[in-house]
Parts: structure tokens; C-alpha cells; sequence
């Protein structure tokens, strides 16, 4: 009983593997190719352009600011940010800035409400 319920599920096991088995179809969906526009020997020489010039965006050690250059001053970016120091602390806060944001009033009220049209008569 024992080997022959085993033999039965190795079959049946098997005869799903072979169920779900495809043929390789040349011509199906992933036989059209993609028309470029440009030569092997062009895709070559760039690959060899890029890799004379030493930088690889996907490389671990790539460093993206390497060539960065601020256009301000170390001290113009303390100060401001000394300046805006309580309200991003405040914005960032457990309420999400709408204590600080209810008791900082802005200069102006909008002289109209959502959903007012701009020709109202």
C-alpha cells in the first residue's frame, strides 16, 4: 500500500511538471526585435568612449558630488538655516506644522474661497 500510494503521487507529480511544460515559440511575442537607429560599431564606441572617461553612475564608490560647486557661501547657508531653524523644527513636529501654522497667520487672506467662481453674479 505504502509503495504504491508513493509511485501513484511521483506520477501524478510528474504528470503536472509535463502539463506545464512550453516549447520555446521563435515566433511569439518576444521575436520582434527593436528597430535602432544606430550601427554596432556605434553602440561599441560609445561603450569604449564611456569607459576612457572613468565614471560609472552604477559603481558603488561612485561619488555624484564629486563635481558639484555651490554657488553660496558656507556661512549664507548657516544663516539661514539658523533663521528658519523654528519653523522647520515646528513643521516637522508631532501635529505636522498645523500648530505652528495656525498661530502664524499669513500677511494676506485669500479674498476668495474654494469653489467661488472667478465671474460670480
Amino acid at each position: 500500500m505504502n509503495r504504491t500510494a508513493l509511485i501513484l503521487a511521483a506520477a501524478l507529480s510528474l504528470a503536472g511538471l509535463a502539463a506545464r511544460a512550453e516549447s520555446p515559440d521563435p515566433a511569439g511575442q518576444f521575436a520582434a526585435r527593436a528597430a535602432s537607429t544606430v550601427s554596432r560599431a556605434q553602440v561599441q564606441a560609445e561603450l569604449r568612449a564611456f569607459r576612457q572617461h572613468g565614471v560609472d553612475p552604477w559603481a558603488d564608490e561612485y561619488d555624484q558630488l564629486a563635481s558639484f560647486r555651490s554657488g553660496r557661501t558656507r556661512a549664507e547657508v548657516v544663516g539661514e538655516f539658523l533663521a528658519n531653524r523654528d519653523a522647520a523644527a515646528a513643521m516637522n513636529a508631532e501635529d505636522s506644522g498645523s500648530g505652528y501654522l495656525a498661530a502664524h497667520k499669513p500677511a494676506q487672506a485669500l479674498p476668495y474661497l474654494a469653489g467661488t467662481p472667478r465671474n460670480a453674479q
